[in-house]
């Protein structure tokens, strides 16, 4: 438990230390924010404080730092150090920085801030980039929760209508009117299960692996595991470090908080939150997997189900299959509600943000005022028309889940990556200390083009040539980076 006590405060102190190093590098004032000055009543509005940040959590979190965490720390003691350092130095910093930017650019979405600072062409393939991802994160998070209470009651495809009818409500109605009154309810519960597990983690007090135990890939010897920890690693613990989705949900807190001041705890603070809820996730999970924890909570008929099975450990017991089984064993009836509400409730609100995320990306572009729900309309209903064929293809394919996860999981990242590169541009506009973005910008420019060089879902090409390639594109990034430095010095 050593290892996770450290990680756990070192996490806290990155909020108060690092946070506020970030913060004085941007400098909040007392200027009027687009809630305040553009107040739409739709998208642009005031709310309170507590209810943005709860929001913001949701919106970033999902289920994505418990099943990424989960599936994370299949690798060992490594993913400790990627929740934490990746957390604190690249995840939280990209969060409050794209955040802080769109509300200094009237809210500006995504692709808006990333063409205003690395040039239109690049902001044009962002946006087809960002409203397809979009779409995808949508399209996943209609499916997963709809086959789960499919197996509760009735089938998916009624659940998959029932959630789908929901996403349209809530992307077309004001952002106070459903999501500003349930997001917090749903975070609340997030946050409860986490603390309840970690509560629970220090009464048990199970074996876990440590640091010292060594960083390679234990799954590797445990499960047969493949994958080599760079840059699998840094794909699969996505939102517990550093999610490009992040990005396109900032904006729409941007929009509703009164003052730049409260940038540090809703941006920094919710990342570093979900950093925390990962850190719960993994350690549970390492029990779990590597200590047999999964004897202590399945019940008997699913141990006999297993040994049937002729599956591998983490075939069988999958990232939703740990949440429920741990929540029911460790927290009894109510941790199976709190179980539902994390594979369920969790995705579906990740979702309906990223539909409307969508929606305000293009309405922007197309400079659609959003005020008048006919013109919400215009803009929404091509999204969703995409969305239900994306829908209809991944009910005919088996694997059709599994391969849009794959695509999205890089994507994410890959958009990490030009949002780094984007605020790293600004710092040197602004003359300020530019090295807290660039060092995790290179790094992920690393990791994106390593893995579609070496994944088999990618190019598939020998590990040793990928490494040598993403090793090469370090240096030109550099390199470059520094040379436009020079071309552009003294430029605001």
């Amino acid at each position: 438990m050593v290892t996770f006590i450290v990680s756990l405060v070192v996490l806290v102190l990155g909020y108060f230390i690092y946070g506020k190093v970030v913060e004085k590098i941007f400098k909040p004032d007392n200027r009027e924010t687009p809630a305040v000055r553009i107040n739409d009543g739709v998208d642009y509005l005031v709310l309170p404080s507590w209810k943005v940040f709860m929001i913001q959590f949701l919106n970033i979190a999902g289920t994505g730092p418990i099943f990424g965490a989960i599936m994370g720390m299949w690798f060992g003691p490594s993913a400790y150090l990627w929740i934490v350092f990746g957390c604190i130095f690249a995840g939280a910093t990209h969060d409050y920085f794209s955040g802080m930017l769109s509300m200094r650019y009237d809210g500006c979405g995504l692709p808006g801030l990333i063409g205003h600072f690395l040039g239109n062409k690049v902001k044009q393939v962002m946006l087809v980039f960002c409203v397809f991802l979009l779409v995808m994160v949508g399209v996943v998070f209609v499916y997963s929760p709809a086959i789960i209470l499919g197996d509760i009651w009735a089938n998916r495809i009624l659940w998959i209508f029932v959630i789908f009818i929901y996403y349209i409500i809530a992307t077309l109605l004001p952002i106070d009117k459903i999501i500003g009154k349930i997001y917090p309810l749903f975070a609340f519960s997030l946050l409860f299960m986490a603390a309840a597990l970690m509560i629970g983690l220090f009464i048990k007090h199970p074996q876990l692996p440590e640091l010292w135990d060594g960083l390679d890939n234990l799954g590797a010897e445990k499960f047969g595991m493949t994958n080599s920890i760079f840059p699998a690693l840094f794909i699969t613990i996505a939102c517990g470090a550093i999610s490009g989705f992040h990005a396109t949900q900032s904006p729409l807190m941007s929009r509703c908080l009164k003052s730049e001041k409260m940038g540090r705890p809703v941006f920094y603070g919710a990342m570093i939150t979900e950093g925390v809820v990962a850190l719960i996730w993994a350690t549970v999970s390492s029990y779990f997997f590597f200590y047999d924890g999964w004897k202590e909570v399945a019940p008997a008929d699913l141990l006999i189900q297993y040994e049937q099975s002729g599956k591998t450990l983490i075939q069988f017991f999958d990232a939703p299959t740990v949440v429920k089984l741990v929540c029911n064993s460790w927290l009894g009836a109510l941790g199976g509600v709190l179980a539902l509400l994390g594979v369920v409730a969790a995705p579906i609100t990740s979702g309906d943000t990223a539909f409307r995320s969508a929606r305000l990306i293009i309405a922007e572009f197309l400079h659609i005022k959003q005020r008048s729900m006919i013109k919400r309309l215009v803009v929404a209903i091509p999204i969703f028309a995409a969305s239900i064929a994306f829908l209809f293809w991944q009910i005919e394919n088996p694997d059709g889940f599994n391969t849009i996860w794959q695509y999205f999981g890089w994507s994410n990242q890959t958009l990490s990556v030009f949002t780094l590169w984007a605020i790293t541009v600004y710092l040197v506009h602004e003359k300020k200390p530019y090295i807290v973005t660039l060092i995790p910008a290179v790094f992920m420019t690393v990791v994106c083009i390593t893995f579609i060089l070496v994944s088999k879902n990618g190019f598939g090409i020998p590990m040793e040539i990928g490494y040598g390639i993403a090793g090469a594109i370090m240096v030109l990034s550099f390199v470059w980076f520094f040379i436009w430095k020079t071309k552009n010095k003294g430029v605001r």
